[in-house]
């Protein structure tokens, strides 16, 4: 059982064997040199202090090598992509060969969609979460008016009940099985932004695949958050930002997921560049387009090797680590953060998070009746960043990778004092 005391966090942290982790990311400070509370790693996620190293390294060798540096560099640029592939292909649960590192997530979103969203004039809807992160709903209404369908028409929405915030399973399976043979693709989050909730991705999976629809996965609050088991689910597609809880840097490259099962499927639409052209022949420059096999066929252009390097200085750490271990804190210290906040003696706040582990990440959103946003500006001024969403939600997200439970301790306390 917790205990809402100071000594109680204390002790928690010098029981905790990632707790050394702290000491290897920057912590913003205040003016007076004190460290921030940041609660905010499902927006961005502190910069790791061996990411500089990392950079640095490819600065050089562009300084020393030049164009050279493709092949001459420590870590050649040609095939940088591949050097992050195992990490990240562990992280999401994932083959090699079902993962590459490119583009920005919504971006990658619409790649993908080229290739499996494929419309007919009777089966051509998309469902999407009814509070899906907007640049989902832009992205799939934009795909349906390229198809030439009416966006509103064209979407359909899985909705929380009436005086619930949470999405039901059973809901999404009735959708499904009323107007399956309309349905062309599901695109859900696996971890919803707003309330925090983890998905059962593999049951979506089924419940879309029993009605030939294709199924993928936003996986933007997932990777690096929850295991999400992309391959042993079955999901089509997926597609995940590295800068929250992967630490990759503001805007950093995206990750993409192509299950195996498409892998070899030259017949696939998609957009053509010359990176997702066989390797062996790229350069001939006179070849007719032969697409690689596997997640590296949706690639485009060749990457950016600084933002690159980030990612690589992140993923290294997550593979010393490993998820398991993560997850293992992070249930345990967003435990701990919801028993402090249930022992709050005031009915303004609820958690609309849920409150079984296996069914959230480390993100708890906190609503607060009567509350405007004065109430993050105040927690602000107190050095506490969090993330606020309209009308009246405190989003926080205590990350295993920096987050102590003396930060969920301070930060209750303070939140307390201003309510």
């Amino acid at each position: 059982m917790y205990k809402s005391t100071l000594d109680y966090a204390q002790q928690l942290d010098k029981e905790d064997k990632l707790a050394h982790l702290r000491a290897q990311f920057h912590i913003p400070k205040d003016k007076e040199g004190n460290d921030w509370l940041y609660f905010t790693g499902n927006s961005l996620g502190l910069q790791p202090k061996q990411t500089q190293q990392y950079i640095q390294q490819e600065l050089d060798d562009w300084a020393k090598y030049g164009v050279e540096g493709h092949f001459e560099a420590r870590n050649p640029w040609m095939p940088y992509h591949e050097f992050l592939t195992n990490s990240m292909a562990k992280i999401v649960g994932a083959k090699p060969l079902e993962v590459v590192v490119m583009n920005t997530l919504t971006t990658n979103l619409h790649l993908l969609m080229v290739s499996f969203y494929q419309p007919t004039k009777t089966k051509y809807k998309i469902v999407i979460e009814s509070d899906a992160f907007p640049s989902d709903r832009y992205a799939v209404q934009s795909q349906l008016k390229f198809h030439g369908f009416d966006a509103e028409d064209g979407l359909i929405e899985w909705k929380p009940r009436e005086g619930e915030e949470l999405l039901r399973i059973e809901d999404l399976e009735k959708i499904v099985d009323e107007q399956g043979d309309e349905i062309a693709l599901l695109l859900i989050g696996g971890v919803n932004y707003y309330t925090g909730q983890y998905l059962d991705i593999k049951r979506i999976v089924e419940i879309g695949h029993a009605k030939n629809c294709m199924v993928g996965i936003d996986l933007a609050h997932g990777a690096g958050n929850i295991s999400p088991e992309l391959h042993d689910s079955g999901v089509d597609f997926a597609a995940w930002c590295t800068y929250k809880y992967l630490n990759s840097g503001p805007g950093s490259l995206a990750g993409l997921f192509v299950h195996e099962k498409h892998a070899h499927n030259k017949e696939l639409p998609r957009f053509a560049g010359w990176w997702n052209h066989n390797k062996e022949t790229r350069f001939n420059m006179r070849q007719p387009f032969d697409v690689m096999p596997g997640a590296e066929g949706w690639q485009l252009s060749n990457p950016p090797i600084l933002s690159m390097a980030a990612i690589r200085a992140s993923l290294d750490m997550f593979e010393e680590v490993g998820m398991e271990a993560l997850r293992a804190k992070s249930e345990k210290l967003t435990g701990y953060f919801e028993y402090l906040i249930n022992q709050i003696d005031t009915d303004r706040i609820k958690i609309i998070t849920p409150s079984n582990p296996k069914e959230r990440g480390c993100q708890l959103s906190i609503q607060v009746k009567n509350a405007d946003k004065s109430l993050h500006k105040k927690l602000t001024e107190n050095n506490i960043i969090t993330d606020w969403r309209e009308p009246d939600v405190i989003r926080c997200a205590p990350v295993p990778m920096y987050n102590s439970f003396e930060d969920v301790y301070r930060m209750v306390e303070t939140l307390k004092t201003l309510l």
